[in-house]
């Protein structure tokens, strides 16, 4: 019970203080999950982030409900999920009555404009950080190229680009294996 509970508490507190999205959570995920709990190894987030942007649904839930199951199993799951997910309904719920009153208010719209701003920010950040990790060859470089300009440019599905990654990626560990048997 006291797993739950962490857990629960651990992802309220991530879904409570993060705004701009899963993306803007991953730090916060990444520095509570792996470095201060443990419940993860530290490179394990960036296979955490590649299940959780190729499965349906916001890549932070999916991502609070692989830790949460890896960690306690099927109530992990829940509890974290239901960590993550309770405090933007709760504040959205909120918002909803009052924000009709305050929609032309302008120390409302430079607030959202800063908040907007510090979400690029962690982005960046969490951009930065999974580059730092990802293997560093020229495959990959050009994996990440066209993964960008596919999304990017012709707005390809991001599920067929993961796909289409993870067929390359196997192709290429496949030919290289048989390169080095020879």
């Amino acid at each position: 019970m006291k797993k739950l509970l962490e857990l629960f508490l651990t992802f309220f507190k991530i879904g409570a203080f993060t705004f701009g999205g899963g993306y803007a959570m991953i730090p916060l995920i990444q520095k509570e999950a792996a470095e201060k709990k443990g419940w993860i190894q530290k490179d394990d987030i960036l296979e955490i982030v590649a299940v959780a942007e190729s499965t349906p649904g916001p890549i932070a839930i999916n991502a609070a409900t692989l830790i949460g199951f890896r960690h306690a199993g099927f109530f992990g799951a829940f509890f974290a999920t239901l960590g993550v997910v309770l405090p933007s309904f709760v504040i959205i719920a909120a918002l909803t009555f009052i924000f009709e009153a305050f929609k032309n208010n302008r120390v409302v719209a430079y607030a959202f404009a800063g908040i907007r701003a510090g979400v690029l920010a962690l982005l960046i950040h969490a951009l930065y950080t999974m580059f730092k990790q990802v293997q560093k060859n020229a495959f990959s470089y050009i994996i990440m190229g066209l993964a960008f300009i596919a999304v990017a440019v012709f707005k390809v599905n991001i599920l067929f680009v993961v796909i289409g990654a993870a067929v390359l990626g196997l192709v290429y560990s496949f030919m290289a294996q048989r390169r080095a048997k020879k």
